[in-house]
């Protein structure tokens, strides 16, 4: 699965500068075997992270894996050109990415659609429902006070 699509990195970089760091042969047209050869790599690189603690392939797209895939696809292209020269703001966001991934591997950062925050902002404590009474207490006033 592909979290990122060329349309997002050309968003978040200039299509001169694509050109720039994808064509070989001087051509002035962004290579797409290029741009989705860095999509490949960085989607593996994620599913790597997310690889057992998550059932892959993901059949939601979330859209911190998509920012991630996208800062991880801009280095991978920034890579083949500036390796010895990478501009510092193109590293901070892959040192970030690999950051955050480590984080969702560890279970600190949980994945969230966007209908999971908008079910969450809408949760009122007096919808909540539940089977359970006061009898159901496993250590009611009674065996507390025992103590």
């Amino acid at each position: 699965m592909d979290y990122c699509t060329l349309e997002d990195i050309e968003t978040h970089t200039s299509t001169p500068t694509l050109i720039q760091l994808t064509s070989d042969d001087g051509q002035e047209a962004i290579d797409h075997i290029v741009v989705q050869e860095a999509i490949l790599y960085s989607s593996t690189l994620i599913d790597g992270y997310l690889r057992g603690r998550y059932s892959l392939p993901l059949n939601i797209h979330f859209p911190l894996l998509r920012i991630l895939a996208i800062d991880l696809s801009i280095h991978r292209l920034y890579s083949r050109r500036m390796r010895n020269e990478m501009p510092e703001v193109i590293e901070n966001a892959y040192k970030n990415a690999i950051s955050t991934l480590r984080d969702i591997q560890k279970g600190i950062i949980s994945l969230q659609t966007e209908n999971d925050t908008l079910e969450t902002s809408n949760f009122s404590p007096q919808e909540y429902k539940t089977n359970k009474n006061l009898l159901d207490r496993l250590f009611g006033k009674q065996k507390i006070n025992e103590y």
